[in-house]
C-alpha cells in the first residue's frame, strides 16, 4: 500500500491521505467536527470557568420551586447567565455539564479503543504469522469471546461492581468484549502478507521473528488498523452512553451524555431542551466519528472498504 501511494503522490503516504481526506466533503465535517468536540471535551474546565459555573453547582434561582423546578424563562432557561440552560429541579448549568460529560465519554471511548486496538493487534498478528497451534489457540478464543450475548454481560459485570472506579471498570469491560473484531482483521491481513517477497527476504537475511513482525508486517497493517481504529470509536461513545442510561455505567454526580440523556427522560416534555442538547452532542460526535471512519477505511483499506 505504501509503495503505490508514494508512487501516484509524488509526495509521502501520508500527505496523499491527508490531501484525499480533505477532498470529501464528509470527511471535512467529521474531521472537524471531532477536532471541536475532542478540544470542547480538553478544555471543559476553563470553558466552564469561563461561564461562571461548575457542573455540580446548583442555582436555586435559575428554577422554579412552584412549577416542579422547571428553568425560568424559555428553552430550558437559556441565556447570558446559563448558555445552554439548566438542568430542571437542580439549576446546575448544561454547558457546564455537557462539556465535562463529553470529557468523561470521549476519554471511555479513546481509552477502551486503545486498549482494544493493542490487545486486538498483538493477538491477530500472532495469530497470522506464527500459524498452527498459535492460531489454532487465539482463533478459538476470539470465537468464544465473540459468542457472549456482550451487552447482557456488560450489564451483569456493571451491576455487580459497587465500590470501584466506575470509569475504569467501564472501559475494562467495554475493551473485554469488543478486541476479537479487530484482531480478526489483522490476522487476515497478516496471513496475506507473511509469504511476501519481502518478508521471505528478512527471513533469509536472518532477522526474527519480532524484528520481522515490527519492521515488516506491522507497518503494513497500519492502515486498515487506523481506519478500524477510527470506526471502533463511535462505537464506545454509544456504549458507554447506553450503559449510562441503563443506569450501569457513570454514575452522578459524574455527568456523562448517557446519564444526563437518561436523566431528561422524565423532563422531556416540559423541559424539551435538557433532552435535545446532550442527544445533539452525543449524535454529532457518532456521526463525525463514522463520517471519518468510512473516509480513513475507504483511502487506507479500500479492498476492506469494498468486501
Amino acid at each position: 500500500m505504501r509503495a503505490g501511494l508514494e508512487k501516484r503522490s509524488g509526495n509521502g503516504p501520508w500527505q496523499l491521505v491527508r490531501a484525499q481526506l480533505w477532498a470529501r466533503a464528509s470527511a471535512r465535517f467529521g474531521l472537524v467536527t471531532v477536532a471541536v468536540l475532542v478540544l470542547l471535551a480538553a478544555l471543559a474546565g476553563p470553558l466552564s470557568a469561563l461561564g461562571g459555573w461548575t457542573p455540580e453547582e446548583f442555582d436555586k434561582r435559575a428554577v422554579d420551586p412552584y412549577l416542579g423546578g422547571q428553568p425560568i424563562g424559555a428553552f430550558g432557561g437559556i441565556g447570558t447567565r446559563h448558555w445552554l440552560g439548566v438542568e430542571p429541579a437542580t439549576g446546575r448549568d448544561l454547558f457546564a455539564r455537557v462539556l465535562h460529560g463529553g470529557q468523561v465519554s470521549l476519554l471511555i471511548a479513546f481509552t477502551a479503543t486503545a486498549l482494544v486496538v493493542v490487545t486486538g493487534t498483538l493477538v491477530g498478528i500472532a495469530a497470522g504469522y506464527f500459524g498452527g497451534r498459535t492460531d489454532a489457540v487465539l482463533s478459538r478464543l476470539m470465537d468464544l469471546t465473540m459468542s457472549f450475548p456482550s451487552l447482557i454481560f456488560m450489564i451483569s459485570m456493571m451491576s455487580v461492581a459497587k465500590d470501584v472506579n466506575r470509569v475504569l471498570l467501564i472501559t475494562l469491560v467495554i475493551g473485554l468484549f469488543t478486541w476479537p473484531g479487530i484482531a480478526r482483521v489483522v490476522r487476515g491481513q497478516t496471513l496475506s502478507l507473511k509469504h511476501s517477497e519481502y518478508v521471505e527476504a528478512a527471513k533469509v537475511g536472518g532477522a526474527r521473528s519480532w524484528r520481522i513482525l515490527t519492521r515488516e508486517i506491522l507497518p503494513n497493517v497500519s492502515g486498515p488498523i487506523i481506519a478500524y481504529t477510527t470506526l471502533l470509536v463511535p462505537g464506545m461513545i454509544a456504549t458507554e452512553a447506553a450503559l449510562s442510561y441503563l443506569g450501569v455505567g457513570v454514575r452522578p454526580p459524574t455527568p456523562s451524555w448517557g446519564q444526563m440523556i437518561a436523566e431528561s427522560i422524565s423532563f422531556y416534555e416540559t423541559d424539551p431542551t435538557y433532552f435535545l442538547i446532550p442527544t445533539a452532542f452525543l449524535f454529532l460526535a457518532v456521526l463525525a466519528f463514522t463520517l471519518l471512519g468510512d473516509a480513513l477505511r475507504d483511502i487506507l483499506d479500500p479492498r476492506g472498504g469494498r468486501s
